[in-house]
């Protein structure tokens, strides 16, 4: 089944889909007008398209006046005063199918990942259960892979910057979630730059109690070396060597963190705008970012949503396969 049960569900006149991302919050009509301080929380929903499972099935966005991009026109920030942060959620905790932000479509809708042709799922890796974490992008930012990154002496991903939430709810695909950051891990994807930081839902029960990243080591013990363990063995089935880490492996501070958010978010600033020398071929249309060359009216945005494949049952997959345990042994380099 689509239907998301942690998701209030909406059935619009024409029969899409769409599921309310912030549950307990009521539906905002397109009539209704929102300030702007409301913006930066406001309900987003998401509109799926095609058949799950399969090449062309897609998630894509709409807010109160109709389809946003999720990397362009959500805002950064939910609350800039107290540094908190939207995120986007891709993939939720124990799930293994990798699904991104598609940045190099237009509207920038979430999509499963391909590899050779085939549907990408995440390896189980012992004694890990797909993602260990609520898994997602901090909207309107971009790790430049047009510049070196100074901590780490390597160029961007070409990506929006990752989050892993670490609330205790297991969130819904598409959701959008307030979340202030913690600290960050530096990886080291294949020679790129890939920051993941570390954050906690504002609404979990023991959000007030996280500051910063020594927090996590406090109130989660294990949680962090369990996330480096798990970016540096998660590709290692496919092949592929062991990842690496800067700084030793360790997580950086909030502080240090809230800077590698600035400085992406001004990475991303050039891009959607255009003034950066090489865009990498993504997709910058937006509805929101008046100064953006490729700012997109309404009903374009909705032509782009109309124009994709209607919700259709999901397809089979093979479970076996997905549910496989892979047993590594890092000494070695060696997957058992």
């Amino acid at each position: 089944s689509t239907f998301h049960p942690k998701a209030s569900m909406l059935l619009n006149r024409s029969g899409v889909l769409l599921s309310l991302l912030v549950p307990g919050k009521p539906f905002f009509s397109h009539s209704l007008f929102l300030s702007p301080r409301l913006l930066g929380t406001m309900a987003y929903q998401t509109i799926e398209r095609g058949a799950p499972n399969t090449l062309d099935y897609r998630i894509y966005f709409k807010g109160p006046q109709g389809p946003v991009s999720p990397f362009h026109d959500i805002p950064l920030f939910s609350d800039q005063q107290n540094k908190t942060f939207n995120m986007v959620v891709e993939v939720p905790r124990w799930t293994n199918a990798k699904m991104e932000i598609a940045t190099k479509e237009k509207l920038n809708p979430i999509k499963q990942d391909v590899k050779k042709g085939n549907l990408r799922f995440v390896a189980n890796c012992f004694p890990h259960k797909g993602y260990i974490w609520n898994y997602g992008a901090l909207p309107q930012t971009w790790e430049d892979p047009n510049q070196k990154d100074e901590s780490t002496g390597c160029m961007g991903d070409n990506d929006p910057i990752d989050v892993c939430e670490i609330g205790h709810r297991v969130k819904t695909r598409g959701e959008v979630v307030q979340v202030k950051v913690l600290g960050t891990l530096a990886l080291i994807d294949e020679g790129e730059t890939d920051w993941k930081l570390i954050a906690v839902d504002v609404k979990d029960p023991v959000a007030k109690e996280l500051d910063d990243i020594q927090d996590v080591k406090n109130k989660f013990p294990g949680l962090l070396e369990a996330t480096v363990e798990w970016f540096k063995i998660y590709k290692m089935p496919d092949g592929k060597p062991p990842n690496k880490f800067a700084f030793d492996d360790e997580a950086k501070n909030r502080e240090f963190a809230h800077k590698i958010i600035e400085e992406t978010h001004e990475h991303w600033k050039a891009l959607v705008n255009k003034t950066v020398a090489d865009t990498k071929g993504l997709a910058i249309a937006n509805v929101s970012v008046d100064s953006s060359p490729e700012k997109l009216s309404t009903e374009d945005a909705q032509a782009v949503v109309d124009a994709s494949t209607e919700l259709q049952p999901p397809a089979d997959v093979d479970s076996s396969t997905i549910d496989k345990w892979h047993f590594i042994d890092l000494k070695s380099k060696s997957v058992l």
